[in-house]
Protein backbone atom coordinates (compact mmCIF):
# COMPACT_ATOMS: atom_id res chain seq x y z
CA UNK A 1 0.00 0.00 0.00
CA UNK A 2 1.36 3.42 -0.97
CA UNK A 3 1.59 6.24 1.54
CA UNK A 4 -0.81 9.03 0.54
CA UNK A 5 1.46 11.91 1.52
CA UNK A 6 4.70 10.28 0.31
CA UNK A 7 3.15 9.49 -3.07
CA UNK A 8 1.65 12.96 -3.41
CA UNK A 9 5.04 14.50 -2.64
CA UNK A 10 6.69 12.30 -5.27
CA UNK A 11 4.22 13.57 -7.90
CA UNK A 12 4.74 17.16 -6.74
CA UNK A 13 8.52 16.89 -7.11
CA UNK A 14 8.13 15.78 -10.73
CA UNK A 15 5.72 18.64 -11.40
CA UNK A 16 8.36 20.99 -9.96
CA UNK A 17 11.01 19.73 -12.38
CA UNK A 18 12.45 16.52 -10.90
CA UNK A 19 12.96 13.54 -13.25
CA UNK A 20 9.82 11.48 -13.91
CA UNK A 21 9.21 8.43 -11.75
CA UNK A 22 10.21 4.94 -12.82
CA UNK A 23 7.83 3.71 -10.11
CA UNK A 24 6.35 4.90 -6.82
CA UNK A 25 8.58 5.38 -3.74
CA UNK A 26 9.75 2.09 -2.18
CA UNK A 27 8.26 0.26 -5.20
CA UNK A 28 4.84 0.49 -3.56
CA UNK A 29 1.61 0.47 -5.55
CA UNK A 30 -1.73 2.13 -4.93
CA UNK A 31 -4.03 -0.49 -3.46
CA UNK A 32 -7.50 0.78 -4.36
CA UNK A 33 -9.47 3.54 -6.11
CA UNK A 34 -10.20 5.13 -2.72
CA UNK A 35 -6.48 5.38 -1.98
CA UNK A 36 -5.87 6.80 -5.45
CA UNK A 37 -8.50 9.49 -4.89
CA UNK A 38 -6.95 10.46 -1.56
CA UNK A 39 -3.58 10.86 -3.30
CA UNK A 40 -5.18 12.93 -6.09
CA UNK A 41 -6.69 15.38 -3.64
CA UNK A 42 -3.57 15.60 -1.49
CA UNK A 43 -1.59 16.49 -4.62
CA UNK A 44 -4.08 19.08 -5.84
CA UNK A 45 -4.42 20.69 -2.41
CA UNK A 46 -0.66 21.25 -2.43
CA UNK A 47 -0.78 22.69 -5.96
CA UNK A 48 -3.53 25.14 -5.01
CA UNK A 49 -6.06 26.58 -7.41
CA UNK A 50 -9.71 25.84 -7.99
CA UNK A 51 -11.31 22.63 -9.26
CA UNK A 52 -12.76 23.85 -12.55
CA UNK A 53 -13.49 20.50 -14.13
CA UNK A 54 -13.28 16.74 -13.98
CA UNK A 55 -12.29 13.93 -16.30
CA UNK A 56 -14.29 10.72 -16.08
CA UNK A 57 -14.13 7.52 -18.07
CA UNK A 58 -14.81 3.80 -17.98
CA UNK A 59 -13.40 0.73 -19.69
CA UNK A 60 -16.85 -0.48 -20.77
CA UNK A 61 -20.51 0.59 -20.58
CA UNK A 62 -20.94 -1.57 -17.47
CA UNK A 63 -17.68 -1.02 -15.61
CA UNK A 64 -17.05 1.28 -12.66
CA UNK A 65 -16.00 4.74 -13.86
CA UNK A 66 -12.80 6.42 -12.74
CA UNK A 67 -12.24 10.14 -12.39
CA UNK A 68 -9.85 12.95 -11.53
CA UNK A 69 -10.43 16.64 -10.76
CA UNK A 70 -8.97 19.28 -13.09
CA UNK A 71 -7.63 22.55 -11.72
CA UNK A 72 -8.31 25.88 -13.40
CA UNK A 73 -4.62 26.15 -14.36
CA UNK A 74 -4.93 23.30 -16.88
CA UNK A 75 -8.44 23.95 -18.24
CA UNK A 76 -8.56 26.22 -21.29
CA UNK A 77 -11.76 27.74 -22.70
CA UNK A 78 -11.51 28.92 -26.33
CA UNK A 79 -7.70 28.77 -26.24
CA UNK A 80 -5.95 27.28 -29.29
CA UNK A 81 -2.33 26.93 -28.14
CA UNK A 82 -0.91 24.51 -25.59
CA UNK A 83 1.52 26.64 -23.53
CA UNK A 84 5.13 25.66 -24.07
CA UNK A 85 6.47 23.50 -21.25
CA UNK A 86 3.11 22.87 -19.58
CA UNK A 87 3.26 19.16 -20.41
CA UNK A 88 6.29 16.89 -20.63
CA UNK A 89 4.43 14.50 -22.95
CA UNK A 90 1.66 15.45 -25.38
CA UNK A 91 -0.92 12.70 -25.83
CA UNK A 92 -3.93 14.07 -27.72
CA UNK A 93 -7.47 12.72 -27.42
CA UNK A 94 -10.73 13.91 -28.99
CA UNK A 95 -13.42 14.03 -26.30
CA UNK A 96 -16.93 15.29 -25.54
CA UNK A 97 -17.25 17.67 -22.59
CA UNK A 98 -20.28 18.86 -20.62
CA UNK A 99 -20.61 22.18 -18.81
CA UNK A 100 -22.95 22.33 -15.81
CA UNK A 101 -25.16 25.40 -15.64
CA UNK A 102 -26.17 24.82 -12.06
CA UNK A 103 -24.52 23.16 -9.11
CA UNK A 104 -25.08 19.60 -7.91
CA UNK A 105 -24.20 19.88 -4.19
CA UNK A 106 -24.17 16.98 -1.73
CA UNK A 107 -27.64 15.79 -0.74
CA UNK A 108 -29.24 12.77 0.84
CA UNK A 109 -31.11 11.65 -2.27
CA UNK A 110 -28.87 10.37 -5.08
CA UNK A 111 -28.94 12.35 -8.31
CA UNK A 112 -30.77 10.75 -11.21
CA UNK A 113 -30.04 10.90 -14.93
CA UNK A 114 -32.85 13.46 -15.28
CA UNK A 115 -31.33 15.61 -12.51
CA UNK A 116 -27.99 15.58 -14.30
CA UNK A 117 -29.48 16.37 -17.72
CA UNK A 118 -31.42 19.29 -16.25
CA UNK A 119 -28.20 20.72 -14.78
CA UNK A 120 -26.21 20.61 -18.06
CA UNK A 121 -26.00 23.95 -19.85
CA UNK A 122 -23.95 22.96 -22.91
CA UNK A 123 -21.90 20.28 -24.62
CA UNK A 124 -18.53 20.93 -26.29
CA UNK A 125 -15.90 19.31 -28.49
CA UNK A 126 -12.75 18.95 -26.44
CA UNK A 127 -9.14 17.89 -26.73
CA UNK A 128 -7.49 16.45 -23.66
CA UNK A 129 -3.72 16.34 -23.40
CA UNK A 130 -2.49 13.26 -21.56
CA UNK A 131 0.70 13.56 -19.58
CA UNK A 132 2.17 11.56 -16.73
CA UNK A 133 4.50 12.02 -13.80
CA UNK A 134 5.82 8.52 -14.56
CA UNK A 135 8.63 8.03 -17.05
CA UNK A 136 6.50 5.95 -19.41
CA UNK A 137 2.75 6.24 -20.10
CA UNK A 138 0.77 3.16 -19.10
CA UNK A 139 3.78 1.53 -17.46
CA UNK A 140 2.31 1.19 -13.96
CA UNK A 141 -0.73 -0.61 -12.52
CA UNK A 142 -4.00 1.26 -13.21
CA UNK A 143 -4.50 2.60 -9.67
CA UNK A 144 -1.02 4.18 -9.75
CA UNK A 145 -1.97 6.12 -12.89
CA UNK A 146 -5.36 6.97 -11.39
CA UNK A 147 -3.55 8.49 -8.39
CA UNK A 148 -1.49 10.56 -10.85
CA UNK A 149 -4.58 12.62 -11.75
CA UNK A 150 -5.55 9.89 -14.22
CA UNK A 151 -2.64 11.05 -16.44
CA UNK A 152 -4.17 14.51 -16.98
CA UNK A 153 -2.07 17.19 -18.61
CA UNK A 154 -4.49 19.82 -19.96
CA UNK A 155 -8.03 20.16 -21.29
CA UNK A 156 -9.06 22.42 -24.17
CA UNK A 157 -12.78 23.13 -24.55
CA UNK A 158 -14.35 24.17 -27.85
CA UNK A 159 -17.53 26.01 -28.83
CA UNK A 160 -20.75 25.41 -26.89
CA UNK A 161 -23.73 23.49 -28.21
CA UNK A 162 -26.63 24.65 -26.04
CA UNK A 163 -29.38 22.83 -27.92
CA UNK A 164 -27.78 19.51 -27.12
CA UNK A 165 -30.60 17.17 -26.09
CA UNK A 166 -30.87 15.55 -29.53
CA UNK A 167 -27.14 14.77 -29.53
CA UNK A 168 -26.34 11.03 -29.39
CA UNK A 169 -22.64 10.79 -28.43
CA UNK A 170 -22.35 7.10 -29.28
CA UNK A 171 -23.48 7.92 -32.84
CA UNK A 172 -21.28 10.98 -33.37
CA UNK A 173 -18.70 10.65 -36.10
CA UNK A 174 -15.32 11.90 -34.89
CA UNK A 175 -12.34 12.85 -37.03
CA UNK A 176 -8.96 13.55 -35.44
CA UNK A 177 -6.49 15.24 -37.77
CA UNK A 178 -2.77 15.55 -37.01
CA UNK A 179 -0.89 18.15 -39.11
CA UNK A 180 -3.53 17.82 -41.80
CA UNK A 181 -3.43 14.00 -41.85
CA UNK A 182 -6.53 12.10 -40.78
CA UNK A 183 -5.46 9.83 -37.94
CA UNK A 184 -8.91 8.77 -36.71
CA UNK A 185 -12.25 8.72 -38.54
CA UNK A 186 -15.03 6.62 -37.03
CA UNK A 187 -18.37 6.69 -35.23
CA UNK A 188 -18.50 6.61 -31.42
CA UNK A 189 -15.23 5.32 -30.08
CA UNK A 190 -15.74 5.93 -26.35
CA UNK A 191 -15.37 2.62 -24.48
CA UNK A 192 -17.68 3.88 -21.71
CA UNK A 193 -20.73 4.25 -23.94
CA UNK A 194 -23.35 6.80 -22.84
CA UNK A 195 -21.69 9.72 -20.99
CA UNK A 196 -24.78 10.45 -18.87
CA UNK A 197 -24.19 7.27 -16.85
CA UNK A 198 -20.72 8.53 -15.96
CA UNK A 199 -21.98 12.00 -15.08
CA UNK A 200 -24.52 10.52 -12.65
CA UNK A 201 -21.74 8.50 -11.04
CA UNK A 202 -19.50 11.58 -10.92
CA UNK A 203 -22.19 13.64 -9.16
CA UNK A 204 -22.12 11.14 -6.29
CA UNK A 205 -18.32 10.93 -6.30
CA UNK A 206 -17.84 14.70 -6.26
CA UNK A 207 -20.34 15.03 -3.43
CA UNK A 208 -18.21 12.68 -1.32
CA UNK A 209 -14.78 14.04 -2.24
CA UNK A 210 -15.12 17.69 -3.25
CA UNK A 211 -18.35 19.22 -1.99
CA UNK A 212 -20.24 18.44 -5.19
CA UNK A 213 -20.12 19.85 -8.70
CA UNK A 214 -20.13 23.65 -8.86
CA UNK A 215 -21.99 25.65 -11.49
CA UNK A 216 -19.68 26.19 -14.46
CA UNK A 217 -17.84 22.90 -13.95
CA UNK A 218 -16.66 21.24 -17.17
CA UNK A 219 -16.57 17.44 -17.32
CA UNK A 220 -14.83 15.60 -20.13
CA UNK A 221 -16.13 12.09 -20.61
CA UNK A 222 -13.37 9.98 -22.09
CA UNK A 223 -11.52 9.50 -25.33
CA UNK A 224 -13.43 8.93 -28.56
CA UNK A 225 -10.21 8.61 -30.54
CA UNK A 226 -7.65 6.78 -28.44
CA UNK A 227 -4.42 8.53 -27.48
CA UNK A 228 -1.91 9.75 -30.07
CA UNK A 229 1.38 11.14 -28.78
CA UNK A 230 2.71 14.07 -30.79
CA UNK A 231 5.70 16.41 -30.77
CA UNK A 232 5.72 20.13 -29.92
CA UNK A 233 4.63 22.23 -32.88
CA UNK A 234 1.99 19.73 -34.02
CA UNK A 235 -1.41 21.02 -35.13
CA UNK A 236 -4.41 18.94 -34.05
CA UNK A 237 -8.08 19.18 -35.01
CA UNK A 238 -10.96 17.22 -33.46
CA UNK A 239 -14.24 17.39 -35.37
CA UNK A 240 -17.64 15.90 -34.55
CA UNK A 241 -20.52 15.74 -37.03
CA UNK A 242 -23.11 17.62 -34.96
CA UNK A 243 -21.04 18.94 -32.06
CA UNK A 244 -18.53 21.00 -34.01
CA UNK A 245 -14.75 21.15 -33.99
CA UNK A 246 -11.74 22.40 -32.09
CA UNK A 247 -8.21 23.07 -33.36
CA UNK A 248 -5.08 23.22 -31.24
CA UNK A 249 -1.40 23.95 -31.77
CA UNK A 250 0.81 22.00 -29.37
CA UNK A 251 3.51 24.62 -28.83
Amino acid sequence: MASVERTAQAFLRVRAGAPPLQNLPDHDHVASPDEAYRIQHATLRALGGRIAGWKVGARSPDSEPATAPILDATLFDTATILPRGLCRLIGVEAEIAYRFGRALPPRETPYTADDVRDAIASVHPAIEILDTRFATPGSQPPFDHLADQQSHGALFVGPALTDWHALVPTQERVTLTIDGRVAVDHVGGNSAGDPIRMLVWLAAHAARHAGGLAAGTVVTTGSTSGTIFVEPGTRVRAAFTHLGSLSLTCD
